[in-house]
């Protein structure tokens, strides 16, 4: 399966360019869009990245929930080209999408994964916009296939766990994490699977027990809301001394639903950005982060806009705390 029959390239017009503005003033004027049916990607600075598209409902549709994060990915470009640039030269790439449009989730995860080793190779940080969580085992290819060797940290922002057993030999958009420990069981590599956000209500008993069977790390939804900062930045702290590398995912739905109407499955008491922001820039900051995601946006559902431009918020917070020590000036 060739990557290329799945990929689309960047539409040049989510990047308009505001003439009225001073040059390099916002992301509309920062963003390279390339094809990469045309050109390579190259390493321009210490810290380049690349967007990338998940253009993917399939996993949402298997698992029975409600579809249209296929849509995500140009609603977070639109809001994140809005965006003011505080920390120039940014160098950032729009690389274009992968989609999936025939069913077939694995080729699409493949694709993915092919569109990272791409970038990795270049030293360019993949940052994946979705699209439902299955992004995450596409993306998980395509770090392990670069870093075989690396032991691997991964943080996941999150209400669900997403470990659920496959069904029927497939896997969907709560079983990302369980083929990832299964894969690097086979590897014979350490799973470090690290969840912050996690809600009683929004997973089953036996997804905990895997999750414990699994040694994965888990801090509750409930912990923010008791005010336990300090517990969640030790936690943090742990998976980037333990690791070589790591992998930042987030699903949109570990936001409360005033902040995040336009996911998947809405959570009435879901934390509020400022639980996550200050962990994101902590973990940003470590220059550890081999790649980063955000998943699960469905613009039609979405309220004035509010979850693209939150996502658009947290890319923002990704580029300009990457690598470096956070700050606000």
């Amino acid at each position: 399966m060739s990557w290329d029959a799945r990929y689309t390239p960047p539409d040049r017009q989510l990047w308009h360019r505001d003439n009225y503005l001073p040059p390099g003033a916002c992301f509309s004027q920062i963003i390279a869009p390339i094809n990469l049916l045309k050109e390579a990607p190259t390493f321009t600075a210490p810290i380049t990245f690349g967007l990338v598209g998940f253009q993917c409902d399939e996993g949402v549709k298997r698992s029975g929930g409600r579809t249209g994060a296929a849509q995500g990915p140009s609603a977070i470009r639109q809001s994140l080209s809005r965006l003011p640039a505080q920390k120039p030269p940014i160098h950032c790439y729009d690389v274009g999408d992968i989609f999936c449009q025939d069913e077939n989730l694995e080729d699409s995860q493949i694709a993915l994964a092919e569109v990272i080793k791409i970038l990795l190779a270049k030293n360019i940080c993949p940052i994946v916009l979705g699209g439902g969580h299955e992004l995450a085992w596409g993306h998980f290819q395509g770090i392990v296939q670069i870093h075989p060797e690396k032991q691997l940290g991964i943080i996941n922002f999150d209400a669900h766990l997403d470990m659920d057993a496959l069904r029927e030999k497939k896997g969907n958009n709560t079983t990302a994490f369980l083929q990832i420990a299964q894969a690097q069981h086979a590897g014979h590599r350490r799973f470090d699977y690290n969840c912050v956000g996690i809600q009683h209500t929004a997973n089953i008993h036996s997804l905990f027990e895997t999750a414990k069977a699994k040694h994965a790390h888990i801090i509750l939804a409930d912990e923010l809301h008791e005010g336990h900062q300090q517990k969640c930045v030790d936690f943090i702290d742990r998976v980037i001394d333990q690791n070589e590398i790591v992998y930042l995912t987030m699903a949109l739905d570990v936001f409360a639903a005033p902040f995040a109407p336009g996911v998947s499955s809405t959570q009435p008491v879901g934390l509020t950005p400022w639980d996550v922001i200050p962990l994101l820039r902590q973990i940003a900051a470590s220059g550890k982060v081999i790649g980063y995601d955000i998943a699960e946006l469905c613009p039609q559902y979405d309220m004035d806009h509010r979850t693209a431009k939150l996502a658009a918020d947290l890319v923002y917070e990704i580029i300009h705390h990457h690598g470096s020590e956070p700050r606000l000036w």
